[in-house]
Formats: C-alpha cells, structure tokens, sequence
C-alpha cells in the first residue's frame, strides 16, 4: 500500500507560516509608534510638550509639564482552523497548506485592519484620543494651543466620489497646511516640516492619488507636490470621498501599536487529543496587543464635498 506524504509535520508547517507571515506587505509599523508592553494594562502620559527655549534672565525657571494621559488594555487575540485527518491523508493538491499560509496573511495584516478601524471610526463617540475628545474634532485643545481642528472639509468638488487629480492635489495643499499649523500646549508648532506625509486612500483613490503626487505636471502647471507624500491604499476604506494625511517621522505616531506577546503558532496534531479521539488537527496563532490612538496633531481627515 502506498502512504501519501503530505509533509505537513508540526514543525515544516510552523516554518510555512512565518515564512508567509514575514513575507506578507503590511503597514502598521510605518503608521504606528511600537511600544513594548509588559503588564495587561499601559499608561500613557502624554504630559504635555516640553516649553521652548528663554532667554537667561536672572536665571533657570523650572517649568511644569501639562498632565494629560490615559490607560491602553491590551487585548488578545486568536485563530484557529481544523482539519480533518481524512482531508490531511488524501490531500495531494497542498490545499492544507494554502489555508495556513492564508491564516500567516490574515495574522499579519490584522494590525492594518486594526489601524483601517481606528480611521474609519475616528470621528465617533468613543473612539477618543488622549485629550478625551473622538480622535478627528474640530475642539482640540490642550493648554494654550488654542481650539484646533484635524477635520479638513475640501468643498467644490465636482463628483465627490471620484475626484480629479487636481482635486485631490488641492485638497493635500489644505491638508498639509492644516497638519503643519498645530500648536501644543506651550502654544508652540508640533511640526517643523512637511516631511514623513502619507495620504491613506480607499482603493478607488488610489491612482489618482499616485497622480497627485509623481506627476511632473498637474492640468499643464508644474506640480508643487511632486513627491510629497507616499500613497497607501486601504481596501478596508469604502467611502470613496474620505481619505486621511498622516505625520510619520516623528518619535509618537498618530497611532500605538501596544506590543505584549508576540504571534505563536501552535498545532494538534496526531498525539493530541482531539487527533486521537475525533481525528481533527488543529491549528492556531495567538497573540496579545492592541492599536490604539497616539498624537492626533499627526493625522488629519479629508472628506471631499461639492
């Protein structure tokens, strides 16, 4: 009797999964600011700016730090597949293994889908940034910043939901000038550049967007934006009308991926109990972490209006 080897061991399937998720094109990490985390719980005190520079005077002036912060609970998560002994001895078309490697795809772009949510839902009751208000608002303020808005409203757009290239262009310009305005508490500018943008776009702004920004020429003019930015088109974004402009090269990101334990991938197989009694493998990851809201200065909402 021939005995099919599928090779799908413990171990060669273990090794299959990093290798896809390792593999796999994320972008959580250029959008969100890792912090290691050691307890179920962080605290983050995002005490206020440091004050600007004095002249000496009649000496040093200790200044105190505005107190603003708040508590992150990691959370954990999990998936699991199982598969039938039977489906293990006659598979010969290696469809086992693709469900791993799309279990690897799955594990690895759930920190975007994560970051896609905070996004879309960033304007909601709820979804607060550190100062207690929804992450987008137009009442920011803290100290003596003044009330501030990270709400861009770009109105006079034929079709709002397929702008031209030179709509969208004109609404980057709007963007860029509101995210380098932002005062923090000490009344002083959060951003000395317009360097590190990234426009988050729904897919079906995606080419126009890319347009924006690497063309050379824009309606016959030179195009001042010309290299700007970086485009990231998130398919979890739906509304074709509404796109977001991030800060990134800064030390706290719009957003915090809170890092607690890592994905571990584990499998029961033959010896466990569920292969000895029902004949059913498993397989599953695990993790524990948690996105979540950092500097709201660093990220602006545009929605296109007619």
């Amino acid at each position: 009797m021939t005995v099919v080897n599928t090779g799908l061991t413990q171990a060669s399937i273990r090794a299959e999964f990093f290798q896809r998720f390792d593999a796999t094109t994320t972008y959580f990490a250029d959008l969100a600011t890792r912090l290691a985390s050691t307890t179920g719980k962080e605290e983050y005190g995002f005490l206020g700016q440091v004050p600007p520079m004095r002249e000496w005077g009649t000496g040093r002036k200790a200044r105190g730090l505005l107190a603003e912060k708040y508590s992150i609970e990691n959370q954990k998560y999990e998936l699991t597949i199982e598969v039938d002994r039977d489906e293990i001895d006659d598979d010969q078309t290696g469809q086992i293994r693709l469900r791993i490697q799309e279990m690897a795809t799955r594990s690895a772009t759930h920190k975007d889908a994560e970051i896609a949510r905070l996004l879309i839902n960033g304007a909601g009751a709820g979804f607060n940034s550190y100062d207690g208000v929804p992450f987008f608002n137009a009442s920011h303020q803290s100290g003596g910043s003044g009330v501030q808005s990270n709400i861009v409203s770009r109105t006079g757009t034929v079709d709002v939901n397929n702008p031209t290239t030179a709509e969208f262009r004109d609404a980057l310009k709007q963007a860029i000038a509101r995210l380098i305005a932002f005062k923090d508490d000490q009344a002083e500018p959060m951003s000395n550049t317009a360097s590190g943008l990234v426009c988050v776009v729904p897919p079906t702004m995606h080419l126009t967007a890319l347009e924006a920004v690497n063309a050379t020429l824009v309606n016959s003019t030179t195009n001042v934006l010309e290299g700007a930015a970086r485009i990231i088109a998130m398919p979890r974004l739906v509304d074709p009308k509404v796109w977001y402009l991030l800060k990134t090269d800064v030390p706290v990101r719009p957003f915090i991926f809170q890092d607690r334990a890592p994905i571990e991938f584990t499998a029961q197989e033959q010896d466990s109990e569920s292969g000895f009694r029902r004949e059913v493998y498993e397989y599953g990851v695990r993790a524990r972490y948690r996105l979540t809201y950092g500097y709201w200065q660093f990220c602006a909402r545009i929605e296109f209006a007619a």
